[in-house]
Protein backbone atom coordinates (compact mmCIF):
# COMPACT_ATOMS: atom_id res chain seq x y z
CA UNK A 1 0.00 0.00 0.00
CA UNK A 2 1.05 2.99 -0.81
CA UNK A 3 1.65 6.19 1.69
CA UNK A 4 -0.58 8.57 0.11
CA UNK A 5 -3.16 6.02 -0.14
CA UNK A 6 -2.47 4.97 3.74
CA UNK A 7 -3.36 8.24 5.29
CA UNK A 8 -6.08 8.98 2.98
CA UNK A 9 -7.36 5.44 4.44
CA UNK A 10 -6.09 6.68 8.36
CA UNK A 11 -7.80 10.20 7.94
CA UNK A 12 -10.83 9.00 6.80
CA UNK A 13 -11.09 6.44 9.23
CA UNK A 14 -10.09 9.53 11.60
CA UNK A 15 -12.90 11.63 10.24
CA UNK A 16 -15.49 9.16 10.74
CA UNK A 17 -14.27 8.84 14.29
CA UNK A 18 -14.50 12.58 14.84
CA UNK A 19 -17.76 12.38 13.41
CA UNK A 20 -19.55 9.84 15.43
CA UNK A 21 -17.37 11.61 18.63
CA UNK A 22 -19.37 14.62 17.64
CA UNK A 23 -23.08 12.65 16.78
CA UNK A 24 -22.74 11.11 20.49
CA UNK A 25 -21.78 14.50 21.93
CA UNK A 26 -25.33 15.86 20.33
CA UNK A 27 -26.99 13.17 21.41
CA UNK A 28 -25.86 12.59 24.87
CA UNK A 29 -25.21 15.87 26.21
CA UNK A 30 -27.51 18.43 25.07
CA UNK A 31 -27.49 22.34 25.11
CA UNK A 32 -29.39 25.07 27.35
CA UNK A 33 -32.50 25.87 26.42
CA UNK A 34 -33.61 28.72 28.85
CA UNK A 35 -32.05 31.70 30.03
CA UNK A 36 -30.06 31.08 33.29
CA UNK A 37 -31.07 31.34 37.07
CA UNK A 38 -29.43 34.02 38.96
CA UNK A 39 -28.02 33.55 42.53
CA UNK A 40 -30.80 36.11 45.08
CA UNK A 41 -29.45 35.50 48.52
CA UNK A 42 -28.02 32.89 51.35
CA UNK A 43 -29.00 32.24 55.00
CA UNK A 44 -27.67 30.18 57.26
CA UNK A 45 -23.84 28.81 59.33
CA UNK A 46 -22.83 25.91 60.88
CA UNK A 47 -23.98 25.42 64.49
CA UNK A 48 -27.03 25.09 66.52
CA UNK A 49 -28.61 28.13 67.02
CA UNK A 50 -32.02 29.51 65.57
CA UNK A 51 -30.58 30.21 61.55
CA UNK A 52 -28.09 27.80 61.94
CA UNK A 53 -27.46 24.48 60.26
CA UNK A 54 -25.83 20.64 61.29
CA UNK A 55 -26.29 19.24 57.53
CA UNK A 56 -29.32 20.48 55.61
CA UNK A 57 -31.04 17.74 54.32
CA UNK A 58 -34.60 18.99 53.31
CA UNK A 59 -36.47 21.86 52.00
CA UNK A 60 -40.44 22.39 51.23
CA UNK A 61 -41.61 25.66 50.39
CA UNK A 62 -45.53 26.80 51.12
CA UNK A 63 -47.46 29.17 52.21
CA UNK A 64 -44.87 31.82 51.77
CA UNK A 65 -42.58 29.63 54.24
CA UNK A 66 -39.58 27.63 54.01
CA UNK A 67 -39.12 24.51 55.98
CA UNK A 68 -35.93 22.98 56.66
CA UNK A 69 -34.39 19.34 57.60
CA UNK A 70 -31.83 20.26 59.86
CA UNK A 71 -30.40 16.86 60.52
CA UNK A 72 -27.92 16.54 62.91
CA UNK A 73 -29.88 18.92 64.77
CA UNK A 74 -32.47 16.99 64.58
CA UNK A 75 -35.06 19.26 63.79
CA UNK A 76 -36.88 21.52 61.45
CA UNK A 77 -36.20 25.29 61.23
CA UNK A 78 -39.25 27.64 59.18
CA UNK A 79 -38.16 30.91 57.46
CA UNK A 80 -40.08 33.34 55.45
CA UNK A 81 -39.30 33.57 51.80
CA UNK A 82 -35.99 35.97 52.49
CA UNK A 83 -34.64 33.98 55.22
CA UNK A 84 -36.10 35.54 58.66
CA UNK A 85 -36.12 32.60 60.86
CA UNK A 86 -39.62 32.15 62.54
CA UNK A 87 -39.70 29.10 64.81
CA UNK A 88 -38.54 25.98 64.98
CA UNK A 89 -39.85 22.08 66.42
CA UNK A 90 -38.18 18.96 66.88
CA UNK A 91 -35.24 17.50 68.77
CA UNK A 92 -32.74 14.75 68.54
CA UNK A 93 -34.61 11.43 69.31
CA UNK A 94 -36.96 8.26 68.85
CA UNK A 95 -39.93 9.68 70.64
CA UNK A 96 -43.28 11.22 69.01
CA UNK A 97 -42.02 14.70 67.97
CA UNK A 98 -38.20 13.81 68.05
CA UNK A 99 -36.49 13.60 64.81
CA UNK A 100 -33.78 10.75 63.43
CA UNK A 101 -32.05 12.48 60.50
CA UNK A 102 -34.92 14.35 58.69
CA UNK A 103 -35.09 14.11 54.87
CA UNK A 104 -36.64 15.33 52.12
CA UNK A 105 -39.76 17.53 53.56
CA UNK A 106 -43.34 17.54 51.87
CA UNK A 107 -45.94 20.15 52.74
CA UNK A 108 -49.36 18.71 51.39
CA UNK A 109 -52.77 21.48 52.81
CA UNK A 110 -51.87 22.12 56.31
CA UNK A 111 -49.54 19.23 57.33
CA UNK A 112 -45.84 18.70 57.33
CA UNK A 113 -44.31 14.87 56.35
CA UNK A 114 -41.44 14.49 57.74
CA UNK A 115 -39.34 11.24 56.69
CA UNK A 116 -36.74 9.74 59.17
CA UNK A 117 -33.86 8.03 57.65
CA UNK A 118 -32.46 7.01 61.14
CA UNK A 119 -36.05 6.15 62.63
CA UNK A 120 -37.19 4.37 59.81
CA UNK A 121 -40.94 6.08 59.61
CA UNK A 122 -42.44 9.09 58.61
CA UNK A 123 -43.33 11.59 60.56
CA UNK A 124 -46.66 14.38 60.21
CA UNK A 125 -46.70 17.69 61.90
CA UNK A 126 -49.13 20.45 62.12
CA UNK A 127 -47.58 23.29 59.74
CA UNK A 128 -47.04 25.07 63.98
CA UNK A 129 -45.01 21.87 64.50
CA UNK A 130 -47.62 20.04 66.93
CA UNK A 131 -47.13 16.06 66.43
CA UNK A 132 -49.73 14.28 64.60
CA UNK A 133 -49.35 11.03 63.55
CA UNK A 134 -46.46 7.80 62.36
CA UNK A 135 -46.14 6.42 59.62
CA UNK A 136 -44.17 3.32 59.34
CA UNK A 137 -41.14 1.68 61.20
CA UNK A 138 -38.08 -0.05 60.57
CA UNK A 139 -38.54 -3.30 58.68
CA UNK A 140 -38.40 -4.78 55.09
CA UNK A 141 -42.12 -5.67 54.90
CA UNK A 142 -45.16 -3.98 53.18
CA UNK A 143 -45.35 -0.60 54.79
CA UNK A 144 -42.23 -0.89 57.10
CA UNK A 145 -38.45 1.18 55.65
CA UNK A 146 -35.47 0.91 55.95
CA UNK A 147 -34.04 4.72 56.09
CA UNK A 148 -37.26 6.48 53.78
CA UNK A 149 -35.59 9.84 51.98
CA UNK A 150 -39.14 11.65 50.90
CA UNK A 151 -42.85 11.62 50.24
CA UNK A 152 -45.18 12.83 47.90
CA UNK A 153 -48.76 13.01 48.77
CA UNK A 154 -51.68 12.46 46.31
CA UNK A 155 -54.75 14.55 46.31
CA UNK A 156 -56.31 11.31 47.62
CA UNK A 157 -54.10 11.30 50.77
CA UNK A 158 -51.86 8.58 49.59
CA UNK A 159 -48.46 8.52 50.06
CA UNK A 160 -45.41 8.01 47.63
CA UNK A 161 -42.28 7.07 49.89
CA UNK A 162 -38.52 6.02 48.49
CA UNK A 163 -37.56 3.31 50.96
CA UNK A 164 -33.77 3.86 50.64
CA UNK A 165 -31.45 0.63 51.83
CA UNK A 166 -34.95 -1.34 51.03
CA UNK A 167 -34.34 -0.58 47.00
CA UNK A 168 -37.67 -0.13 46.30
CA UNK A 169 -40.95 3.09 46.02
CA UNK A 170 -43.98 2.06 48.28
CA UNK A 171 -47.23 3.25 47.55
CA UNK A 172 -49.57 3.27 50.72
CA UNK A 173 -52.73 4.56 51.83
CA UNK A 174 -53.00 7.74 54.13
CA UNK A 175 -52.99 5.69 57.49
CA UNK A 176 -49.98 3.54 56.36
CA UNK A 177 -51.86 0.58 54.82
CA UNK A 178 -50.25 -0.69 51.70
CA UNK A 179 -50.76 -0.58 48.73
CA UNK A 180 -48.18 -1.53 45.75
CA UNK A 181 -44.38 -0.68 45.70
CA UNK A 182 -42.22 -0.46 42.44
CA UNK A 183 -38.60 -2.24 42.83
CA UNK A 184 -38.12 -5.86 44.29
CA UNK A 185 -37.19 -5.59 48.37
CA UNK A 186 -33.23 -5.50 48.85
CA UNK A 187 -32.19 -5.37 44.69
CA UNK A 188 -30.35 -2.96 42.97
CA UNK A 189 -31.37 -2.54 39.31
CA UNK A 190 -30.51 -0.42 36.78
CA UNK A 191 -33.55 -1.29 34.28
CA UNK A 192 -36.54 0.16 34.39
CA UNK A 193 -38.71 0.31 37.67
CA UNK A 194 -35.40 -1.45 39.46
CA UNK A 195 -33.65 1.24 41.66
CA UNK A 196 -30.41 2.13 42.91
CA UNK A 197 -30.72 3.67 46.54
CA UNK A 198 -33.91 5.87 45.54
CA UNK A 199 -33.41 9.26 47.56
CA UNK A 200 -36.71 11.38 46.79
CA UNK A 201 -40.14 11.24 45.16
CA UNK A 202 -42.18 14.41 43.84
CA UNK A 203 -46.28 13.68 42.30
CA UNK A 204 -46.55 16.20 38.94
CA UNK A 205 -50.81 18.04 39.08
CA UNK A 206 -51.10 15.72 36.10
CA UNK A 207 -50.14 12.62 38.82
CA UNK A 208 -47.36 11.88 37.42
CA UNK A 209 -44.60 10.38 39.73
CA UNK A 210 -41.06 11.12 39.92
CA UNK A 211 -38.81 9.52 41.21
CA UNK A 212 -34.61 10.53 42.01
CA UNK A 213 -33.22 7.41 41.64
CA UNK A 214 -29.94 8.52 43.78
CA UNK A 215 -27.01 6.52 43.13
CA UNK A 216 -28.62 5.42 39.82
CA UNK A 217 -27.81 8.65 38.51
CA UNK A 218 -30.98 9.19 36.91
CA UNK A 219 -35.02 10.40 37.67
CA UNK A 220 -37.02 7.84 36.59
CA UNK A 221 -41.04 8.41 36.24
CA UNK A 222 -44.15 6.66 36.51
CA UNK A 223 -47.96 7.43 35.08
CA UNK A 224 -50.89 7.63 37.53
CA UNK A 225 -51.82 3.68 36.77
CA UNK A 226 -48.43 2.85 38.29
CA UNK A 227 -47.25 1.89 34.67
CA UNK A 228 -43.50 2.78 33.93
CA UNK A 229 -43.31 6.28 31.52
CA UNK A 230 -39.53 7.14 31.35
CA UNK A 231 -35.96 7.84 32.47
CA UNK A 232 -33.50 10.32 32.08
CA UNK A 233 -29.93 10.96 33.07
CA UNK A 234 -26.58 10.13 31.26
CA UNK A 235 -26.43 7.70 28.38
CA UNK A 236 -29.61 5.52 28.19
CA UNK A 237 -30.31 6.51 31.84
CA UNK A 238 -28.41 3.31 32.59
CA UNK A 239 -26.48 3.97 35.72
CA UNK A 240 -23.23 6.37 34.12
CA UNK A 241 -23.08 9.31 36.05
CA UNK A 242 -20.68 12.47 34.62
CA UNK A 243 -20.73 16.34 34.59
CA UNK A 244 -22.59 17.01 31.78
CA UNK A 245 -25.86 18.82 31.11
CA UNK A 246 -28.30 16.17 31.65
CA UNK A 247 -26.26 13.65 33.46
CA UNK A 248 -26.29 13.16 37.37
CA UNK A 249 -23.50 12.16 40.10
CA UNK A 250 -26.24 10.90 42.59
CA UNK A 251 -29.58 12.56 42.50
CA UNK A 252 -30.66 13.52 45.52
CA UNK A 253 -33.85 15.19 45.61
CA UNK A 254 -36.55 16.15 42.59
CA UNK A 255 -39.50 18.78 42.97
CA UNK A 256 -42.21 19.22 40.08
CA UNK A 257 -42.72 23.23 39.86
CA UNK A 258 -46.44 24.61 39.67
CA UNK A 259 -45.25 24.85 35.71
CA UNK A 260 -44.81 21.43 35.52
CA UNK A 261 -40.80 21.79 35.40
CA UNK A 262 -38.87 19.09 36.58
CA UNK A 263 -35.66 20.39 39.57
CA UNK A 264 -33.21 17.89 40.08
CA UNK A 265 -30.56 18.28 43.11
CA UNK A 266 -27.43 16.76 41.25
CA UNK A 267 -25.13 15.95 44.47
CA UNK A 268 -21.83 15.65 43.90
CA UNK A 269 -21.59 17.76 40.55
CA UNK A 270 -23.07 20.32 43.19
CA UNK A 271 -25.74 22.18 40.57
CA UNK A 272 -29.49 21.94 40.59
CA UNK A 273 -30.36 20.84 36.94
CA UNK A 274 -33.84 22.23 35.22
CA UNK A 275 -35.68 19.99 32.89
CA UNK A 276 -39.39 20.00 30.80
CA UNK A 277 -41.45 17.16 32.31
CA UNK A 278 -40.66 15.12 28.97
CA UNK A 279 -36.87 14.68 30.52
CA UNK A 280 -35.29 17.41 28.55
CA UNK A 281 -32.75 19.22 29.66
CA UNK A 282 -33.40 23.24 29.66
CA UNK A 283 -30.70 24.64 32.16
CA UNK A 284 -28.72 24.14 35.24
CA UNK A 285 -26.78 26.46 38.01
CA UNK A 286 -24.53 26.44 40.47
CA UNK A 287 -20.44 25.33 40.70
CA UNK A 288 -18.39 24.01 43.58
CA UNK A 289 -17.21 26.16 46.39
CA UNK A 290 -18.39 28.03 49.38
CA UNK A 291 -19.17 31.13 47.90
CA UNK A 292 -22.54 33.09 46.64
CA UNK A 293 -23.87 31.05 44.16
CA UNK A 294 -21.65 27.78 44.92
CA UNK A 295 -22.45 24.70 46.64
CA UNK A 296 -20.77 22.56 48.73
CA UNK A 297 -23.29 19.67 47.72
CA UNK A 298 -26.53 20.48 46.51
CA UNK A 299 -28.87 18.34 48.44
CA UNK A 300 -32.38 19.29 48.37
CA UNK A 301 -34.46 21.87 46.00
CA UNK A 302 -37.67 23.23 46.58
CA UNK A 303 -39.34 25.60 44.25
CA UNK A 304 -41.95 28.32 45.29
CA UNK A 305 -44.93 29.23 43.77
CA UNK A 306 -43.70 32.48 41.85
CA UNK A 307 -40.67 30.38 40.49
CA UNK A 308 -37.84 31.02 43.36
CA UNK A 309 -35.99 27.56 44.02
CA UNK A 310 -34.76 26.77 47.45
CA UNK A 311 -31.83 24.61 47.79
CA UNK A 312 -30.10 23.10 50.81
CA UNK A 313 -26.63 23.53 50.12
CA UNK A 314 -25.02 20.58 52.54
CA UNK A 315 -21.56 21.34 53.40
CA UNK A 316 -22.10 25.05 53.15
CA UNK A 317 -24.97 24.63 56.14
CA UNK A 318 -27.04 26.85 54.30
CA UNK A 319 -30.20 27.70 52.24
CA UNK A 320 -29.60 29.51 48.82
CA UNK A 321 -32.66 31.27 46.82
CA UNK A 322 -32.32 31.58 42.78
CA UNK A 323 -34.11 33.45 40.79
CA UNK A 324 -35.08 32.83 36.64
CA UNK A 325 -33.20 35.66 34.45
CA UNK A 326 -36.75 36.22 32.85
CA UNK A 327 -38.61 36.84 35.64
CA UNK A 328 -40.68 33.85 34.85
Amino acid sequence: MSGNKFFKIAGGITIGVVILAAAGWLAFVPFAKEPAYTFVKAWGEKGSRPGQFSDPTGIAVAGGEVFVADSRNGRIQVFDLDGTFKRQFGKPGEKPGELGRPMNLTVRKDELYVPEYFNDRVQVFGLDGTPRRIIGEAGNGPGQFNAPGGVAVAATGDLFIPDFYNQRIQHLKADGTFIRQWGTTGEIGISAGEFNYPTDVALADDGTLYVADGYGDRVQAFTPDGSFSRKWGGPFAMNIFGPFNGWFAVATSVAAAPDGNIFVADFYNDRVQKFASDGTFLVDFGETGNGPGQFGHAMAVAVAGDGSVFVADFLNNRIQKWRHLSGE
